[in-house]
């Protein structure tokens, strides 16, 4: 637990996971810097304030995570937990690889310049997947650059940028044996939005992050994907507050901390679940033919691991119940918010549009 005192520095603090992050550190009793961008800073200065955390919450505005220099941003700052990442889709692949990886470096290096000791890192289950089908903390996604820059699928550019930040980051922490550093690999994340979470005013779907992907089975041409592993976004976030204790490196042997939540289903029990829990929502669900169930619907990872690292038992995740209603009921506020204000939406093919 905090003492009170520590001050953590949080970059990507107005993002999904981010504002996880942030309000788990204060309720928690740290005090925390949190990096935004533009207008979300503002935003978030004014929620946390309205909420009570003024005295103990503050902003700074990075237009650049990868190539700004932030030495101020830094001063007296003893942990830093590294959200901020470029999404799929986002950016063309060479630069989604680049910004990935130099912003990882970037944030580190000044902050070992600075005398920061304590870095968590959030990665991805993608530097992990293999065809060989193993999820232990010595495997690796054998994507290639040039596959990144030659796919017709967003995933792979996405997928080799966090490979090859995260590797970057493992060969500078091998050169810095004094930096306690932890990366976290955590499957596709669902769950609720925090209070201070900045949604845009009209429908851009890309602000629901990976819960997207749970908010398509609320239309009836919505089409969902045949992985159905996932994690809480809140068992996400409290992994990364773990991690600011963890045991020493040359305890534990090199934090690379594979995530997902211990339980799951298959897509099928996941709607036929909203449908009874929420009926209000059971004619409006996907029609579509649900994809070929998986093999599992749980990924086989270290657990043990996880509680030896950042001290995670299983009873400490959030069930399957609680992650899909809470995840639904989420979405519904938010599209009734954006209703509220005149737009009207529906699903079109495979993607989200809203009509103005």
């Amino acid at each position: 637990m905090s003492s009170g005192k520590e001050l953590i520095f949080v970059t990507g603090a107005s993002g999904f996971l981010g504002s996880h992050v942030v309000l788990q550190l204060l309720q928690k009793g740290y005090r925390v810097r949190g990096a935004a961008r533009g207008a979300k800073a503002q935003h978030l200065k004014s929620t946390y304030a309205a909420a009570g955390y003024g005295g103990v919450f503050e902003v700074v505005k990075i237009g650049d995570i990868a190539h700004d220099e932030f030495p101020e941003a830094l001063v007296g700052v003893d942990a830093v937990i590294h959200v901020a990442s470029p999404l799929a889709g986002r950016e063309g692949p060479e630069e989604i690889l680049k910004t990935a990886v130099d912003g990882t470096l970037n944030v580190i290096v000044q902050a070992e310049k600075a005398g920061v000791r304590r870095m968590v890192v959030t990665s991805s289950i993608a530097t992990v997947w293999n065809p060989e089908g193993k999820w232990t903390d010595k495997d690796w996604n054998p994507v290639t650059k040039e596959q990144a820059f030659t796919s017709d699928n967003p995933m792979v550019p996405y997928a080799a940028s966090k490979k090859f930040a995260e590797l970057a980051l493992w060969e500078w922490a091998e050169k810095h044996p004094h930096v306690e550093v932890t990366t976290l690999n955590p499957t596709f994340f669902y769950g609720p939005f925090t209070p201070h979470y900045p949604f845009p005013s009209a429908p851009d779907f890309n602000s629901l992050s990976t819960t997207t992907m749970l908010y398509k089975l609320l239309f009836e041409d919505g089409v969902f994907p045949s992985q159905t592993i996932y994690i809480d976004v809140r068992d996400v976030a409290a992994a990364h507050i773990g991690a600011l204790s963890s045991p020493p490196t040359t305890q534990v042997g090199r934090k690379r901390i594979i995530l997902s939540s211990p339980t799951g289903w298959p897509l099928k029990k996941t709607l036929d679940f909203i449908g009874e829990q929420r009926p209000a929502l059971k004619g409006r669900l996907t029609k579509e033919p649900l994809p070929a169930p998986h093999p599992s619907d749980v990924l086989p990872f270290d657990l043990k691991r996880v509680e030896e690292v950042v001290g995670m038992e299983k009873a400490d995740f959030h069930t399957t119940e609680q992650t899909i209603l809470d995840s639904v009921d989420a979405l519904v506020a938010v599209e009734d918010v954006w209703r509220k204000t005149g737009h009207e939406i529906h699903f079109e093919g495979r993607r989200t549009v809203a009509l103005f």
